[in-house]
């Protein structure tokens, strides 16, 4: 792991008593049965671009890129300078220039790796039970989208972790994972799978993210470049077929059930601000009612220890002449 993760913390997945293993099991059967149900059955070979990795039931946790590794026969590597897209350019689209984007935005997609990163949460009212609900029940015994509900859980800061998924033989970079954990409890916030695809109705490519879970939840954001030379990822898809956030999970070894679902959507922006430093803006939303909102600053490594280093600088005190 690099230097900012948090000590290795075993985290077990979150057990209680009767009523509670009953209503988590049941949850989780209600959003797999209403994928089912109302879910598309699609073959797998006609959705090249729904292509993912499909978790099992149970935990996921910090293993999910070894089990990744293994089941889908490739290799794992830690690089320092690893990104979360290899080449910002593969978003190129008719409506979409990678050139138009800020050098240090594009920069850090590049080599997300070389950053650390500090986060500040805010969960609206009008969500927070909703939020609990699925944290309380979902995420915390799976360890995977263990969405903070108070402030005071990203207080001592996120670990962050990138890992690439190399094809063997050929050596090829396939996708990159990264790791987010929060340092003062070690559970996964996020453990994302990151590529780009063409969505079918989208003209630009999109940046996909993979989060497996009973089946994946998958989110297809689709890029704006801004005047001020900010960037945009934004889910807000109108349609099957576009932008958004799907529902995974097999339907025999041929087929997949998908859930298109339109009424969650996600909104980054990610800037240079006035101080010339790197931030990000996240909003996710529930029926157009704004769930929780996230605010990151993005800081490079070396800049930090750079930092530190100066402030242990010691000046000598001059003496009084007697």
């Amino acid at each position: 792991m690099n230097a900012s993760s948090p000590p290795n913390i075993s985290v077990e997945p979150r057990s209680g008593g009767i009523f509670y293993s009953g209503f988590a099991f049941l949850l989780e059967l209600f959003i797999e049965v209403m994928v089912r149900v109302t879910g598309r059955r699609m073959r797998r070979s006609d959705a090249p671009w729904l292509h993912c990795y499909l978790g099992k039931p149970g935990l996921i946790g910090t293993g999910v890129y070894q089990r990744i590794a293994q089941e889908e026969h490739l290799q794992l590597r830690n690089s320092p300078h690893a990104g979360l897209i290899p080449d910002f350019g593969a978003l190129l689209g008719p409506s979409f220039d990678p050139d138009a984007v800020h050098p240090r935005i594009r920069h850090f997609y590049e080599h997300a790796a070389e950053y650390q990163m500090e986060v500040w949460s805010e969960v609206y009212f009008v969500g927070r039970f909703f939020l609990w609900v699925l944290v309380e029940f979902l995420s915390r015994r799976m360890d995977q989208l263990n969405f903070p509900i108070s402030s005071l859980e990203v207080a001592k800061g996120m670990a962050s972790e990138v890992i690439q998924l190399i094809e063997p033989g050929s050596g090829k970079l396939l996708c990159t994972g990264w790791l987010r954990r929060l340092k003062s409890s070690g559970r996964v916030i996020y453990a994302g799978v990151y590529s780009t695809a063409q969505v079918p109705e989208e003209e630009n490519p999109c940046v996909k993210v993979t989060f497996p879970c009973r089946g994946s939840a998958n989110v297809y954001l689709r890029p704006v470049a801004h005047a001020d030379g900010s960037f945009g990822l934004d889910s807000s898809g109108s349609a099957f077929g576009r932008s958004g956030f799907y529902r995974i999970v097999e339907s025999g070894p041929e087929h997949w059930r998908v859930r298109n679902f339109r009424s969650l959507h996600e909104l980054f922006h990610v800037y240079v601000d006035e101080e010339d430093i790197l931030r990000t803006d996240h909003k996710i939303s529930f029926v157009g009612l704004t769930i929780l909102r996230l605010h990151y600053k993005m800081t490079r490594s070396d800049e930090l220890r750079g930092t530190r280093a100066s402030s242990n600088v010691t000046f000598p005190v001059e003496q009084a002449v007697p």
